[in-house]
């Protein structure tokens, strides 16, 4: 007999390269091969030259990230006009949102209220309980009156607030929670909000909006602020993790007028159901299911010839709980770049390949790329530190010049992005130009290397295999719920 699930399985099978593996080209393992052969030859140079050139692994990452911060520069500029009205003719699309909760009890009722209290309350909202243990039932019974459907079935809809439903699975991470919930919904469009994920109240009006202007979107993705908890080590990793989210949707901008988007985060996005059940939903084998589901959408779109889009959505907004100590900040970048790496493996005969166009020949080599950028930036500062202390002030003064000039060219574009940030999502209060002034003098020294330890903890993840995401606490939504924030 086939079940929904087993039909979604299918699907995916016939549709990732993971299950249907296809040859490697050439022109990848080139490419792969040239990016690590690149920084051995590199950092041997340290061991032989003399001046400057000793530090060649760290010009090759100053000369790179500049580059790529050249491009999305040059590529966001359209946001410096003014956005043109949106009007359609077109019916929204019917909106359901799915929201995988495995043990999320002290902040479901949150990210609940803001569901709750959209401005165009979804038609459906499905509780993908991923056997929860933590009381998760009886919040569910007791406050929205659901009635416990048995494991793997979906429940009446709540008395209280009709859009509201449970599904009760056994435990088996995100990706099948999701998968089982997408099977069960019948609206047009899924939302995935994760259950630390607070929307704003314009936010299902802005994805419902952007679906039915454009008919041929399969994937729009909103922006994400940062939260984290009010301790000092928390305000320190909400403060540069803000101006990081800043860069990284304004990158995705770029990427996206290029045609080439590939990163969207799944605990805020929204998909055409059609596309997801024909690609076979989220991978439960990768450990960024979001991310590698993009890729398979976009490859299969490309291979068959479909003008399916990617987009990102300035009107659309949430907020996020982060990281707020460096134990887990550093588990949740191990598991995206290991993540990372996983699916660039898998979609590796896509690098370079010219069928994919600015997809295949320009952002899957930069992955290729990004995928030792840790190695080059980690390199370039423990090889300027044992140039420090060795005395060799030859080699020193230049470096520090190269590396004055760098974080100037970062303060220009952290301001420039921090700008179109504003303009582009009209949101002011989440930034401050002096504290991103700050950020850029400070975090070459201190948050880049955490980025750049957690990336390497990846590779290790990665290379062991390892595929547990690790416990994370949620305290940063848990602040803003007792500061009377969330009504």
């Amino acid at each position: 007999m086939n079940t929904p699930l087993s039909v979604l399985d299918r699907a995916r099978a016939l549709t990732s390269p993971r299950l249907s593996p296809v040859r490697t080209p050439l022109i990848s393992i080139f490419i792969h091969g040239g990016v690590m052969a690149l920084w051995l030859v590199l950092f041997a140079r340290a061991f032989f030259l003399h001046g400057v050139a000793a530090w060649s692994t760290g010009i090759a990452y100053v000369i790179y990230d500049t580059l790529l911060l050249t491009f999305v520069a040059w590529k966001s500029l359209s946001l410096m006009r003014p956005l043109p009205p949106v009007a359609t003719s077109r019916p929204a699309p019917t909106l359901g949102v799915a929201v995988a909760a495995h043990n999320e009890a002290a902040v479901l009722p949150i990210t609940l209220t803001a569901l709750l209290g959209q401005t165009r309350v979804p038609t459906q909202i499905v509780i993908a309980d991923d056997g929860s243990t933590d009381g998760t039932a009886t919040l569910l019974a007791a406050r929205y009156g659901l009635v416990d459907p048995g494991e793997g079935n979906l429940s009446e809809p709540s008395p209280s607030f009709p859009a509201l439903r449970w599904l009760r699975m056994p435990h088996g991470g995100k990706a099948r929670a999701l998968n089982a919930a997408i099977t069960l919904m019948t609206t047009e469009t899924v939302m995935t909000v994760d259950a630390d994920t607070l929307l704003e109240p314009e936010a299902c009006a802005a994805m419902s909006q952007a679906f039915a202007v454009s008919p041929n979107l399969v994937v729009a993705a909103g922006l994400l602020s940062p939260v984290c908890s009010r301790t000092a080590s928390g305000r320190f990793f909400q403060w540069f993790q803000t101006y990081e989210y800043i860069r990284n949707f304004i990158s995705r901008y770029a990427w996206m007028r290029a045609h080439s988007l590939l990163l969207v985060s799944g605990a805020f996005a929204c998909f055409r159901r059609d596309a997801l059940l024909t690609v076979g939903g989220f991978d439960p084998d990768c450990l960024v299911e979001d991310y590698e589901l993009i890729h398979r959408l976009r490859r299969y779109a490309l291979d068959r010839g479909l003008d399916w889009d990617v987009r990102v959505i300035g009107s659309a907004r949430a907020r996020t709980d982060a990281p707020s100590t460096l134990p887990s900040f550093l588990r949740q970048r191990r598991r995206w770049f290991a993540g990372f790496l996983q699916t660039q493996y898998w979609y590796r005969s896509m690098i370079g390949n010219r069928r994919y166009g600015l997809l295949g020949t320009l952002m899957l080599p930069v992955k290729a790329f990004d995928t030792v950028q840790p190695l080059y930036g980690l390199t370039a500062f423990f090889l300027l530190l044992a140039f420090l202390f060795g005395g060799h002030v030859a080699i020193v003064l230049p470096v520090l010049i190269i590396i004055l000039g760098k974080i100037a060219i970062d303060l220009a574009f952290q301001f420039w992005s921090v700008h179109l940030y504003r303009r582009w999502s009209g949101d002011s209060t989440t930034s401050s130009f002096g504290m991103a002034l700050l950020a850029s003098i400070l975090e070459p020294f201190s948050f880049q290397l955490m980025r750049h330890g957690g990336a390497a903890l990846g590779w290790l993840y990665f290379l062991l295999r390892r595929s547990e995401w690790g416990t994370q606490h949620r305290q940063g939504l848990n602040a803003i719920a007792s500061k009377g924030m969330c009504k």
